[in-house]
């Protein structure tokens, strides 16, 4: 009965809704009626005129009888049927819905002069040369690179020709406005066909039909700034940003072609996953069963290590994944990455396939896209296959050389697996500061960093510097080929800029010190060393094996102090400080642009970290540690798994870091594939509470069940790209990113649920608040006695909190990008 009269009261309100205002309607009637702009499709469509073209008519014509031979949509559907109304929007209707099945674009395979084509995209901005002369740009929606270009060519000599109406036509249709165009194609007079350019093409108009008019009130500029909420303005008008989309498409099918050629087999896994501690902060789903809640997956790492036990023994996936983390310009709360996984295989076999698949990528960069320079980033540009090198099967002799770009074009370089570099994480740290060495940043402009015992610095010297006892004392050089005069001032300013410097935190313990050497001055500028350390640093400096390149004037010293322990982490102060005065030195042109790619691997990570004050939760356990990536990741040797519990941060893991410019793109390691082994690891080193280790119970039983030897790794796809582009933030490789606040500004999530869906799901309830009335609620929605549970989550506050993101510290190593 009562399901009845909720039926009833719903069509009533339908009915009269037009006499209700200044009423509060029901939230499910409320989105039909929020529907209400300042204007219409159909009211900046102009009533069509008599000079409509006989094309266009012919359209309208064939689309009205297609339409009249099938059924009426009302009826077909069971409802009432509504009268056409014969209006300016009804002709407008029909005029923007015409059958496209019987107006189909003619394929871009085979054009050939004199043609009849037809051709669907959008107008350009019109040029009339005279009365009876527009030209205009086309872009073929077919043509996904953007290969050829369509030029619309309108001129007619007789009134009332075909050609004069569809003139007549062209010249109403606003820029920007998707069409269909029908002509003859002509090849330009006068013009030769450059390598790698576009293929130009004149089409002679014969009809045009507009299929949406572009509106008046969005403004079009060359070099216009699209906001977040207009983000489909931006996919439209930044060609720049559709040719990033397009690389990373092109090379999600290379790299889809190579991993099936290697036997992987593709499987999706789930996103509605289980709250689990792997180290980082997770995504809640809640559901309608009080107290229960779903996790989207931080990586997909369990469920491939399961796919292992289940003798799926090659498996990839461009995987989603999601983490509620810091937002940085490499960070988002949602993310792509590139899962690999291997049974029966080690870390080495990892290694030797990702290198491969790294050196399949930059061969489809170098033969289909080159990188131009726009505004300081080198960005991709389509240009296809060098069309001038030779095809079929390659001649096998060895004085022949491998064949050069013959068509002129500039192409991206290309790695292959020798030309990756292999260091571990102790020289990482000791030599360039940071986890992710960028090679590019080479002696004599930038040297390494090197400690400073042998220049026996003095101790009163030290003592100024920092408040340590017993600190490790370090060293780097620049050389960027100015007077002292310019070398100081340039330093001055970016030590003064460093407290405004999100990327480099000054050390409280420390304070860095800067010297210029200058040959004008005592000890050559270097009189804080004092004269025996001043003169030992200088003998140092010209030894070849420092690769310090002896002294000049200009040349800036600085000197850093740090707790002499052992590296964990990723990065220290003077690494993070190297890496910003390169940055700086190139942005100000000291230093020329480096555009190279060098790929390193960087391996022999700790297996755990200490906790420390802004970490992230890692697994729970009490010791004091986490895990450095993953718990699932295996000690390096036998010996590093029977030192976990006595020596935990000296035991190193089979783990490894693909880095790119810099630029952490991947990561991966050797599994733990032993049950007991996992248990160890978790209950006796981390000391997870029992309530921890049991949200691992699917995964022991797994690796229980006879789980072979697994390895694997993982791409993240967005910064990949980033790098491939020259970008500085994978929001310019993403085609709906987030912002900085993890907010999508375009569709307006995260959105502010509804009293409704708290109560549904058992969210936020507000004790304190007033319950609605009976009548208000939903049968289902009701709450069955007053002395109900408390719910797992927090009661939201009274006023709604901006959006805020942790200040942010030295970030946490990534939870292995998956890996």
């Amino acid at each position: 009965m009562v399901r009845i009269i909720s039926s009833y009261l719903q069509r009533t309100t339908l009915r009269c809704i037009s006499s209700i205002k200044g009423q509060s309607l029901p939230r499910r009637f409320q989105p039909i009626f929020r529907l209400e702009h300042t204007r219409t499709l159909h009211d900046e469509i102009s009533k069509p005129t008599s000079s409509e073209s006989t094309a266009t008519e012919s359209i309208e014509s064939e689309s009205i009888e297609s339409e009249s031979t099938e059924p009426d949509l009302a009826e077909s559907q069971g409802g009432e049927s509504e009268p056409a109304d014969p209006s300016v929007r009804w002709e407008a209707y029909n005029k923007n819905f015409i059958d496209l099945t019987k107006n189909q674009a003619t394929p871009m395979v085979g054009y050939l002069p004199g043609q009849e084509v037809t051709v669907h995209g959008f107008i350009h901005k019109r040029r009339d040369v005279s009365s009876n002369l527009s030209f205009c740009e086309l872009t073929n929606a077919s043509d996904y690179n953007s290969r050829k270009r369509i030029q619309i060519i309108s001129t007619w000599s007789e009134d009332g020709s075909r050609q004069f109406l569809a003139h007549q036509d062209l010249r109403t249709i606003p820029a920007y406005s998707p069409v269909i165009v029908t002509g003859t194609l002509q090849e330009p007079p006068y013009t030769t066909q450059k390598p790698g350019s576009a293929r130009k093409w004149d089409l002679k108009l014969r009809s045009i039909h507009c299929l949406n008019p572009f509106p008046k009130d969005i403004i079009v500029s060359k070099d216009a700034v699209w906001p977040p909420h207009q983000r489909h303005l931006q996919l439209r008008f930044d060609p720049l940003l559709r040719d990033r989309l397009r690389l990373r498409s092109s090379l999600q099918t290379t790299i889809t072609k190579y991993l099936q050629s290697k036997n992987f087999i593709q499987v999706d896994t789930p996103l509605l996953f289980k709250s689990t501690p792997e180290g980082a902060r997770e995504f809640l789903v809640p559901t309608r069963r009080e107290g229960y809640a779903y996790a989207l997956p931080q990586s997909p790492q369990q469920y491939k290590q399961i796919l292992m036990a289940g003798g799926i023994t090659r498996y990839y996936q461009f995987a989603k994944c999601f983490r509620d983390e810091d937002h940085r310009a490499d960070r988002q709360p949602e993310f792509t990455q590139l899962d690999i996984e291997m049974a029966f295989a080690n870390g080495f076999d990892v290694i030797k396939l990702v290198s491969n698949l790294l050196a399949k990528i930059f061969l489809s960069l170098s033969e289909k896209w080159s990188p131009t320079n726009i505004n300081g980033i080198r960005h991709p540009v389509y240009v296809g296959v060098d069309e001038t090198l030779p095809r079929g099967p390659k001649k096998k002799k060895k004085d022949q050389e491998a064949p050069g770009p013959g068509d002129g074009i500039t192409r991206y370089p290309r790695i292959q697996y020798k030309d990756i570099g292999f260091m571990t994480y102790s020289q990482a740290m000791k030599h360039f500061g940071t986890d992710k060495p960028d090679m590019r940043i080479i002696h004599p402009y930038i040297t390494n960093i090197r400690g400073t015992i042998h220049l026996k610095l003095p101790q009163e010297f030290i003592q100024k510097i920092t408040s340590l006892e017993d600190p490790y004392v370090e060293m780097m050089k620049l050389r960027l080929g100015l007077s002292p005069y310019a070398a100081g001032e340039f330093i001055r300013k970016f030590m003064d800029s460093l407290p405004n410097n999100t990327t480099v935190k000054l050390s409280p313990e420390s304070t860095p010190a800067v010297l210029v050497y200058d040959s004008s001055k005592p000890l050559n500028g270097l009189s804080a060393f004092g004269h025996e350390s001043a003169d030992r640093f200088e003998e140092f400096t010209k030894l070849e094996e420092s690769h310090y390149h002896g002294c000049k004037d200009g040349d800036i010293i600085i000197i850093h102090a740090r707790k002499r322990e052992t590296f964990h982490g990723s990065s220290t102060w003077l690494g993070r400080l190297r890496k910003a005065l390169y940055d700086d030195a190139v942005k100000k042109g000291f230093i020329p642009q480096n555009n190279s790619f060098k790929a390193l691997w960087v391996t022999e990570f700790p297996l755990f970290t200490p906790n420390g004050d802004n970490a992230d939760p890692g697994q729970g356990g009490t010791a004091g540690l986490s895990s450095t990536h993953h718990p699932f990741t295996a000690p390096l040797t036998g010996r590093d798994f029977f030192a976990a519990k006595a020596q935990p941060l000296e035991v190193k893991a089979d783990h490894y870091d693909l880095v790119i410019n810099g630029v952490e793109v991947g990561g991966g390691s050797r599994r733990i594939h032993v049950a007991k082994h996992q248990d160890f690891i978790m209950r006796e080193v981390l000391k997870m509470t029992e309530e921890g280790m049991a949200e691992f119970s699917h995964l022991f039983e797994a690796l229980r069940a006879g789980c072979p030897p697994h390895a694997g790794f993982a791409f993240g796809f967005d910064r990949l790209m980033a790098v491939l582009c020259d970008v500085p933030s994978i929001k310019d490789v993403i085609a709906f990113p987030k912002t900085n606040k993890g907010e999508d500004l375009m569709v307006g999530s995260p959105a502010k649920i509804t009293r409704e869906q708290r109560k549904t799901y058992y969210m936020f309830q507000e004790s304190e608040s007033a319950p609605e009335s009976e009548s208000e609620l939903a049968p289902e929605s009701k709450p069955e006695s007053t002395s109900e549970p408390e719910p797992t989550t927090e009661p939201e506050p009274t006023t709604e909190p901006e959006p805020t993101t942790e200040p942010t510290t030295e970030p946490e190593k990534d939870q292995e990008l998956n890996a």
